[in-house]
């Protein structure tokens, strides 16, 4: 299982927009097959600036999402509403402390 972290910052004024699409997708998103965790993060200091958190069973599993229409559907709306380029990362889990 691995964590892929994306990074995303919108003009202000789609912010409610980009929030009332997540809340319509998650749980799709959430049940793609090999998605085993989703979490949304707001920056503290910017609020343009939002981090989703996700855990996928194996690379193909992200893969395949990537290549789904819900995928599709999800980028195509939210590519518009952003003010910088989305950054994103995959990476593995070494620690987590409860």
């Amino acid at each position: 299982m691995f964590v892929r972290i994306v990074k995303m910052s919108f003009h202000e004024e789609h912010i409610a927009a980009f929030l009332e699409n997540f809340e319509l997708m998650k749980l799709k998103i959430r049940n793609s097959p090999g998605n085993r965790f989703l979490e949304l993060y707001q920056d503290k200091n910017d609020k343009c600036i939002f981090f989703t958190y996700s855990y996928w069973e194996t690379e193909q599993d992200l893969e395949n999402y990537r290549q789904s229409e819900l995928f599709y559907d999800v980028w195509q709306f939210t590519k518009k509403l952003f003010n910088d380029k989305p950054e994103a990362w995959s990476v593995d889990k070494l620690v987590s402390l409860q």
